[in-house]
């Protein structure tokens, strides 16, 4: 049997039980680029890497501030994740209409992952084709969470999705540990050399291919791009040349 007689819609299974579709979607993540998103006992950071079809172009936004205490990376369609952080800013603008107050992580990214899996089993639908890292803090603290097409979510420690993202697992693997009281600047380096491990051979971090987002207990959620990511990637100069300050970040 060919497989594309059961991939022409999302509500065909496969004599092996498998829906092609929501794989697809799932492959759609796994070639988009890379983002990654990490946490201490104080802040939740998300990072990405953007990308511009040509040198005359501008890079695609892939990091959204969705509220004050939340915001999220993407990897896979871009078009997709606009949909769905409109949708999350939506909730949470509802949320604090109705009760005064922030809209728990964990409530949201359940919302989405059930928005996520109507997509899987209507007729006439397609699954969203992109992953999500929700960084959010709330009154049980900083959170990491990924959604998947097939509507399902995990929380994580510290977590990569998209391109080569295996790389920056198992960055994240090794020294995960040490992330819980490093403050928030460790933590961004810590965000960009584990991104540096996607990266295609000869390519290098810069101020325009790389976006950070990070949230805290006193700070709303924050992007930094452009020259505002400079600072942190001399510090990895800095660390690499010898210099110190962040060499605790460069250990293995």
């Amino acid at each position: 049997m060919f497989r594309n007689q059961y991939d022409t819609d999302c509500i065909t299974w496969s004599p092996a039980g498998r829906i092609h579709q929501i794989e697809y979607a799932m492959e759609a993540v796994k070639q988009g680029s890379a983002a990654v998103g990490l946490r201490s006992k104080t802040h939740a950071l998300v990072a990405s890497i953007k990308k511009s079809s040509n040198e005359l172009s501008s890079y695609q936004k892939k990091i959204f501030k969705i509220d004050e205490h939340m915001g999220i990376a993407i990897a896979g369609l871009v078009p997709d994740g606009r949909v769905i952080a409109k949708y999350m800013r939506s909730e949470c603008m509802n949320y604090r209409y109705m009760y005064d107050g922030p809209l728990q992580v964990g409530r949201l990214v359940a919302q989405v992952a059930d928005k996520s899996q109507l997509g899987t089993q209507r007729a006439g639908h397609r699954p969203y084709g992109v992953g999500l890292l929700v960084a959010g803090h709330d009154q049980t603290g900083p959170h990491i969470y990924e959604t998947s097409p097939s509507g399902n979510f995990w929380e994580y420690h510290a977590f990569a999705i998209g391109a080569r993202s295996q790389a920056a697992r198992t960055y994240l693997e090794r020294r995960f540990e040490s992330f819980e009281d490093l403050p928030i600047d460790d933590l961004v380096v810590h965000a960009l050399l584990s991104l540096r491990e996607t990266l295609a051979a000869g390519t290098e971090l810069t101020p325009s291919n790389v976006a950070i987002g990070f949230v805290g207990p006193d700070s709303v959620f924050t992007v930094l791009e452009d020259e505002k990511v400079q600072p942190y990637l001399d510090m990895i100069g800095l660390a690499e040349a010898g210099g110190g300050g962040t060499a605790s970040a460069m250990e293995t």
